[in-house]
């Protein structure tokens, strides 16, 4: 009797380790929501200097705002997107935060190894599940306004 217990308290016990283990190694969305945090306006002249390089389809640039910073990212002549650099894996960890990488293809959180695609923000690679969080941006041929209401 004793050694039939044993064997089951073994068994149950190598059973909870299995689920643990693949439970901690994979993705999920249950863990903590994406952090907001409201900011006034961001409005850039796209004719001065320091910013004319938005122009060009490709580039990026990283402002205060946000949670974290925002990654402004030219899709094409007049076309942009503004991504909240909080990683939307584990968005609370003190290192969750995206960086343009430097092939300049693709957004990285060196922390989780998360990869997201600069025209989207979906993730391509790595541990997270969901899009990075979007803004909205206006331009009107030379002012680029980014505000806090988040795209969908």
């Amino acid at each position: 009797m004793i050694i039939l217990h044993n064997k089951i308290r073994s068994r149950f016990g190598f059973i909870t380790l299995c689920v643990i283990a693949i439970t901690a190694c994979s993705p999920n969305d249950y863990d903590d929501p994406i952090p907001y945090a409201p900011f006034p306006e961001i409005v850039l002249n796209l004719n001065l200097p320091q910013y004319f390089a938005l122009k060009t389809t490709g580039t990026t640039l990283a402002v205060s705002g946000g949670v974290r910073g925002i990654i402004i990212y030219c899709k094409q002549t007049g076309g942009y997107a503004a991504y909240e650099r909080n990683c939307s894996y584990h968005p609370n960890d003190a290192c969750a935060t995206v960086n343009v990488d430097a092939s300049t293809l693709f957004l990285v959180d060196p922390c989780c190894g998360s990869t997201f695609d600069l025209a989207t923000g979906m993730p391509n690679g790595g541990l997270a599940i969901r899009p990075l969080a979007q803004y909205k941006t206006t331009f009107d041929g030379v002012i680029l306004t980014i505000t806090d209401e988040r795209i969908e």
